[in-house]
């Protein structure tokens, strides 16, 4: 492409003229060029719509103008580029090559943007751009790039929502972050919907201490707020006083416990020799059929080991009413709900993102990482659950008055 503004022997003459020595020595004068380059241009620009005498920096004359002339400048990596612009004449000027109130003709925020939402370091960041562009930058140049989108973030939070949604998954992630000059435990608290339509939504994160039903119940008061009139069915882990935080809020709310979760809670009174048996042995409770059949392999569970592991067996029974929902729905609902995999693959997204980040500053980055992780992942949820008509016509049977179908 370059033989279309350079021939072999333009470029060889340009080399032979700068003898570079290094590939650094290429950068800077590709620098120097692409300045002077985008000078002439808006100079040009200018000359051909003002049509007027170009002013002449060296020997200060300035024609066609009986009020002087204005500078406008434009911010690059490749230093400030100034043209002259006559006073009574610079609201007709409108550049091509820069738009008017542009202030950078690089991309450089959007390079930054781009790399913090991927997770690289500020460090990284610095060297990345360094490396492949020869461009300086400072953490403070990296902080106010990524500041200008906490506003979006904060329209994004509070926009409103759908007034019914079929499903809904909530679970937190955990970070440490600083804060009073100490190293605390936060909690991202996440929220999957699902609508009417069968699209997927993250309806909103919110950062908060330690994982608290209290702190949930104003997660849930904020999504009523929004525009949340009615969830038919909440899939959660086994966190105390969850229920009652979605009852509060939600009171015709069906809860789904998650069975992962509920394994994962109950066998940690198993010793680990008996772990595995223990776990193949549970697996007819929550495959069966029927919540009936469900219940009389949670007899034989008993049986076998109820003697000695008797506070796993207590667990199950106590939570059973809240772990059996799902046996009401049919095999494509099930599937969906019984356990809260939907959300844990979203949270192994943002891990992905965040894993080079131990520590963050403040509860602000952190959410500015999440929310810029979650908008790549809200990118990749383009269809519709699966086998959602056959789930849509089940539900429209089970909550005729709540589920009106256009």
């Amino acid at each position: 492409m370059i033989e279309k503004f350079w021939t072999k022997k333009d470029l060889r003459e340009f080399v032979k003229e700068h003898n570079f020595q290094s590939v650094e020595h290429i950068q800077t004068t590709l620098k120097e060029l692409f300045k002077d380059v985008l000078e002439e241009a808006l100079q040009a620009e200018l000359d051909t719509q003002l049509a007027y005498d170009r002013y002449d920096a060296k020997s200060k004359k300035t024609k066609n103008s009986r009020n002087g002339y204005s500078k406008k400048t434009v911010s690059s990596e490749y230093g400030d580029i100034e043209i002259q612009v006559p006073r009574d004449r610079l609201g007709e000027f409108d550049p091509v090559v820069v738009k008017k109130h542009q202030t950078n003709v690089t991309g450089i925020e959007d390079q930054i943007v781009a790399l913090y939402a991927k997770g690289v370091s500020t460090r990284d960041i610095q060297d990345h751009l360094l490396n492949l562009y020869g461009v300086e930058v400072s953490p403070t140049l990296i902080s106010n790039v990524t500041n200008k989108i906490v506003p979006i973030i904060k329209e994004w939070q509070n926009r409103p929502l759908q007034n019914i949604y079929t499903v809904v998954f909530l679970d937190a992630i955990h970070f440490k972050v600083k804060q009073d000059g100490h190293i605390v435990n936060k909690a991202a608290y996440m929220v999957i919907g699902i609508d009417l339509e069968g699209n997927k939504d993250v309806l909103g994160i919110w950062i908060g201490e330690n994982e608290s039903a209290k702190f949930w119940l104003s997660v849930l008061n904020d999504l009523k707020n929004r525009g949340v009139q009615d969830i038919l069915i909440a899939c959660v882990d086994n966190l105390t006083g969850f229920t009652q935080a979605i009852s509060a809020c939600y009171p015709q709310t069906e809860i789904q416990k998650c069975i992962i979760h509920q394994i994962r809670n109950s066998t940690r009174y198993v010793s680990y020799k008996d772990l595995k048996k223990v776990t193949a042995d549970l697996k007819p409770i929550y495959k069966a059929a029927t919540e009936e059949a469900a219940l009389l392999e949670l007899d034989r569970f008993e049986e076998t080991w109820g003697s000695k592991y008797p506070l796993l067996v207590k667990s199950w029974r106590q939570n059973w009413d809240e772990l059996s929902t799902f046996f009401k729905y049919p095999p494509e609902l099930r599937k969906l709900i019984y356990t809260t995999n939907m959300i844990e693959s979203y949270h192994r997204q943002l891990r992905k993102v965040t894993k080079g980040k131990s520590i963050f500053p403040t509860d602000e980055s952190l959410l500015k990482m999440l929310y810029l992780s979650t908008m790549d992942v809200l990118k990749r949820w383009t269809g519709r659950v699966q086998n959602w008509g056959q789930i849509l016509l089940q539900l429209t049977v089970y909550y005729p008055e709540r589920v009106q179908v256009r």
